[in-house]
């Protein structure tokens, strides 16, 4: 059976973060100024497409529910190889010597009126095998965004990040340091500000991730690439978007829900503590006599003043307090034909979805939650998705929202 959307994957040997094709001159296809991407070679490097020799790809990235805080992504794609091209250590491979860890590979889906780009990261390893027959050798080609460039490059100081920073310019200046391509970012200003920067020895994701935590805003790598930033406002606010229906009578069909009701996400108490200021707890005593004490602290933020810790501790336990039933997982077959190709492989994170889930007795559980992780996987007779979804990560009040716009109920943030 045809997949709902063509399948591409991409192999870029060059060097350099920036996905795409290197400026050639005298290239028809690849010299026309404001198209190509400068490459960081002399010699453009060979640019493949691996879509013919793509047997299986499994796509996996989200927000890690435990640890509370998005995770790099990551690839698996398998290749056959029946003239050992892609072994590594064969110098008559006209790849010898570019088969090399980090470099760029690109997942893509496309219709008859959506492209999206599933997976962009840089290659971890390559695994090389025959099956069991040894009639046809198979390379598993291992990936990760950029994550994991940026959880490599370390830095220590950082130029031009003095006290009274919003935490977007600070990410800004963060990513500067590491030299991350501007083309790949979207960076939102932020409502916090931060103080100078500690000039201590950590990874650049390290410093990134404490800005962020202290915005109680978002930063992920998207499908593409691209490093988002959302400030605390857009991620509050998020919510009030029109979701997408997914159910059991009329909106997309899923299969597979995963239920959950238990005490793993609850935080009853926080303790927040900037660098050279005072712990600030906030606690819930409601949800601490009911569940007794979930306690969570952070140290050695960025953040500017100590009220602002109180802030971040007062935001954190009045999103996470309270425990209902929760809706972890579904997944969705898109060679179902009531499934819409272009809505499912449109989804990212902060994308709204209403899940209707008729129970063994009739009754029905509906749930509006946004999507935070995106489980691919991709052969030539499947393509499905594991949609991870999550309550919102940061609580907030919205003017005329039914569900979060309830003076006395709906939680008020700063």
């Amino acid at each position: 059976m045809a997949l709902p959307a063509t399948i591409s994957v991409s192999f870029d040997f060059s060097s350099g973060a920036t996905f795409g094709y290197p400026f050639t001159i005298g290239s028809a296809a690849y010299g026309v100024l404001g198209t190509g991407t400068l490459g960081s070679d002399t010699v453009p490097l060979p640019i493949i497409d691996l879509t013919p020799q793509v047997r299986n790809i499994t796509i996996d990235h989200g927000r890690n529910v435990q640890s509370d805080t998005y995770e790099a992504g990551t690839a698996v794609i398998r290749i056959i190889d029946p003239t050992s091209q892609w072994n590594p250590q064969n110098t008559s491979s006209e790849f010898y010597p570019y088969l090399v860890p980090l470099r760029k590979i690109r997942v893509s889906a496309t219709t008859a009126t959506a492209q999206e780009v599933l997976f962009s990261g840089y290659t971890t390893e390559y695994r090389y095998f025959y099956d069991q027959a040894e009639q046809m050798a198979y390379v598993d080609i291992y990936a990760a965004d950029a994550f994991r460039l940026l959880n490599l490059a370390q830095v220590s100081t950082v130029a031009d990040s003095g006290a009274g920073q919003s935490t977007g310019t600070r990410i800004g200046k963060i990513l500067d340091e590491v030299d991350f391509p501007n083309s790949m970012r979207t960076i939102s200003t932020g409502q916090s500000l931060c103080q100078a920067d500690p000039a201590t020895l950590r990874t650049s994701l390290a410093a990134i991730k404490n800005v962020e935590f202290s915005e109680q805003g978002a930063f992920y790598i998207d499908g593409s690439g691209t490093a988002i930033f959302k400030s605390r406002n857009e991620v509050a606010s998020s919510i009030s978007g029109t979701p997408i229906e997914f159910n059991q009578t009329g909106g997309i069909p899923y299969r597979n829900v995963v239920f959950a009701f238990d005490d793993k996400l609850i935080i009853n108490t926080a303790s927040i503590q900037r660098i050279g200021g005072t712990a600030q707890v906030y606690q819930n005593a409601d949800s601490v006599t009911r569940y007794f004490p979930h306690q969570y602290s952070a140290q050695d933020l960025v953040i500017d003043t100590d009220t602002n810790a109180l802030n971040i501790a007062a935001t954190y336990v009045s999103t996470r307090a309270e425990t209902v039933i929760r809706i972890d997982a579904m997944t969705v077959d898109l060679l179902d034909t009531a499934v819409p190709t272009d809505t499912m492989i449109g989804l990212d994170y902060f994308s709204n979805v209403r899940i209707s889930n008729i129970q063994p007795d009739g009754s029905t559980i509906v749930k509006t939650l946004q999507v935070q992780g995106l489980r691919w996987e991709i052969s030539p007779n499947a393509m499905q998705v594991t949609v991870t979804t999550l309550e919102p990560i940061v609580d907030g009040f919205i003017i005329g929202s039914a569900e979060r716009g309830i003076i006395g109920v709906s939680a008020m943030t700063y």
